[in-house]
């Protein structure tokens, strides 16, 4: 990791000062300090760093604008702005697990295509951090970043499935896949009907860890590698970013590497559904009625709404054994993005405690989320005359309702069951983590189940 966080402070530690907006003439820094500030322009403003110089040269510190103080996570941002060296924070912190993380966060840089790595800094544990839960939940981000940056030359089915299987090797966790035509073999019909078209075949991943006797906990991802819309094809402008399809896969990975470090009492599963949505000749066409693993005849209406198609079948699967909670994550509709931005997550779930759990952990570590309703009126929207459901629906309307309200009709006998609807992507740089793959919902989610099954 490009920051490196250091239990003792190291001696030549050069401080950092934390100073709200307009508040240099009460703020407890060393009269240098300010008369440099002001020199400067420098008067707190979130995100700016300002270098203090040292009588005689070198450097005395740093100070670092926190503007009105709402984010730990925007401390990320020294990670890129600081001089390599050592550092430490020159006063307690209010949030010293989060402004630890912040830093780790901040350096990281996706290096596998030749891209230099970041500055190297080290920097002094805050009081009250634990560095063992930093590293571990800095490490499931990691995970999650790399795994959808990589572009589907290097990340298709076949190494989706090895990044799992390293998962579970570095855990001790079991591993087991079905691939191609044994996808029918074991009822696993629209999995294997749009992943057929690939030249790397469908599959279905499945790993298990943790004791058999406790509490269950399954993460399903939708493990689209790439999608180009099927029969249905995207525009070209609507494929750029189609090697972040498998986003919902990459964020449970790295929630599961999180739940496997922490040694959590759960016996934890992950499904992953790994596909390519590819256009050959025996593609699945609009107007195809599939047969799903439940037995649930679903219509299709656009062969671009695949993902939820893969994600019912491994639902199904997750929801006979009825697991104390179900979680799927999915870039599922654009639709989510339409109402809530790139930032900002929809989940959606019928367990009041859950979705009062999911906020507050929201709130405390600093991941955006937010409760969509599952509203049954527009499940009438996914109708279909010759089939039990439609995959989409005709209008338009609430797309990303819709898409919940079609995986809800899969859960039937789990009531601690959420779907998150996430962008898995950071379009523009932030203080935490640059342009790119981004890990959404995983960090409270790791506090909900840690908290519940700790």
């Amino acid at each position: 990791m490009p920051v490196e966080l250091v239990e003792q402070k190291p001696q030549a530690a050069l401080p950092v000062y934390l100073v709200a907006k307009d508040t240099l003439e009460v703020a407890a820094l060393p009269p240098p300090a300010i008369a440099w500030a002001r020199a400067n322009g420098f008067s707190g403003e979130a995100g700016r760093t300002l270098v203090l110089p040292a009588e005689g040269g070198g450097l005395a510190g740093a100070l670092f604008g926190t503007g009105d103080g709402e984010s730990a996570l925007a401390l990320g941002a020294l990670a890129r702005a600081l001089p390599e060296g050592d550092w430490h924070f020159a006063s307690d912190l209010r949030q010293p697990d989060l402004a630890a993380l912040a830093l780790v966060l901040g350096g990281y840089v996706f290096t596998r295509y030749g891209k230099k790595p970041g500055k190297a800094l080290r920097f002094a544990l805050p009081e009250g951090a634990d560095a063992a839960h930093v590293r571990r939940i800095a490490d499931g981000v990691f995970l999650t970043r790399d795994l959808v940056n990589t572009p589907t030359s290097d990340l298709g089915p076949v190494e989706l499935e090895e990044a799992a299987r390293q998962l579970a090797a570095a855990h001790g966790a079991d591993i087991s896949v079905i691939h191609g035509d044994d996808l029918l073999a074991r009822n696993f019909p629209m999995i294997h009907a749009v992943g057929r078209a690939s030249t790397d075949a469908p599959r279905l991943i499945d790993m298990s860890w943790g004791p058999s006797d406790a509490p269950k906990v399954t993460l399903v991802g939708k493990g689209v590698c790439f999608d180009t819309g099927g029969l249905d094809i995207k525009p070209s402008s609507g494929m750029l970013l189609m090697k972040k399809d498998m986003g919902g896969a990459a964020n449970v990975l790295g929630l599961a590497s999180m739940i496997m470090a922490a040694k959590l009492n759960v016996r934890l599963r992950v499904l992953i559904p790994a596909v390519e949505n590819s256009i050959a000749g025996n593609a699945f066409r609009p107007g195809d009625v599939l047969r799903s693993r439940k037995g649930i005849t679903v219509e299709i209406g656009n062969t671009d709404a695949e993902g939820r198609l893969i994600l019912a079948d491994a639902l199904a699967l997750a929801d006979e054994e009825q697991p104390a909670l179900l979680i799927d994550m999915a870039t599922l509709t654009g639709a989510a993005r339409v109402a809530l931005g790139p930032d900002l997550p929809p989940f959606y779930t019928a367990d009041e405690t859950l979705a009062a759990d999911l906020a507050a952990a929201s709130v405390a570590v600093e991941d955006p989320l937010w409760r969509m309703p599952l509203w049954r009126p527009y499940d009438a929207k996914l109708s279909s005359k010759i089939a039990d459901i439609n995959n989409v629906t005709t209008d338009g309307f609430a797309g990303s309702i819709t898409a919940a309200l079609f995986l809800k009709r899969f859960v039937e006998k789990t009531p601690g069951w959420a779907h998150f609807d996430i962008f898995a992507w950071n379009p523009s740089d932030r203080p935490y983590g640059p342009t790119g793959g981004e890990a959404q919902g995983i960090r409270a989610l790791e506090r909900v189940i840690a908290q519940r099954f700790a």
